[in-house]
């Protein structure tokens, strides 16, 4: 009976190990278009109508990184900033409802580069954002809703990757304590 669970075991294993292989060499063969970030936003969301009567969000978002400067000893910091646009609906309206300046977020989403002209002076221009549209992005607001500061109005958790999922469901059940 060991023998044949062993055996069992085994050939599952191997499956399993076949499987992974097989979607790593997919990965490899074809790309991958994924940007995930979390920092504060600079500023409040920036919330327009397209023509088709849609809503979409624009969001600065700064990540920082810090480090000691090995010869004078003093603590440095560069932050980067990232335009992200959401049209995702539903993620439009969580960030028109409990985004503000300062808030920190989760966002992942897809690199996107388009073109447009400058009225001024009549040339070619082009922008590089992050964006969240349809089923392969997300957004995540990191603040606690115990924060007492502006943004005490955030609630835990919010994320979508389908446009019509519920956004106002209550996240008490995401409130456990981690140890990692």
């Amino acid at each position: 009976m060991i023998l044949y669970l062993l055996i069992n075991y085994a050939i599952n294993i191997k499956l399993l190990i076949n499987k992974f292989i097989k979607l790593v060499k997919i990965i490899m063969a074809g790309s991958l278009n994924k940007v995930q970030l979390i920092g504060r936003l600079g500023a409040d969301p920036d919330i327009k109508q397209m023509v088709n009567g849609k809503n979409v969000a624009r969001l600065s978002i700064a990540t920082s990184q810090t480090w000691k400067d090995k010869s004078s000893g003093k603590r440095k910091e560069k932050t980067e900033w990232h335009r992200v646009v959401i049209f995702n609906e539903g993620l439009v309206n969580v960030v028109q409802q409990y985004l503000k300046k300062g808030a920190n977020v989760y966002v992942e989403g897809q690199l996107s580069t388009r073109k447009w002209k400058d009225e001024s002076t009549g040339q070619d221009k082009y922008s590089t954002e992050i964006v969240l549209q349809g089923y392969n992005s997300s957004l995540t607001m990191l603040d606690s809703r115990n924060n007492k500061s502006d943004n005490s109005n955030l609630v835990k958790e919010e994320k979508s990757s389908l446009p019509n999922d519920n956004l106002n469901q209550d996240s008490s059940d995401l409130d456990d304590e981690i140890p990692f």
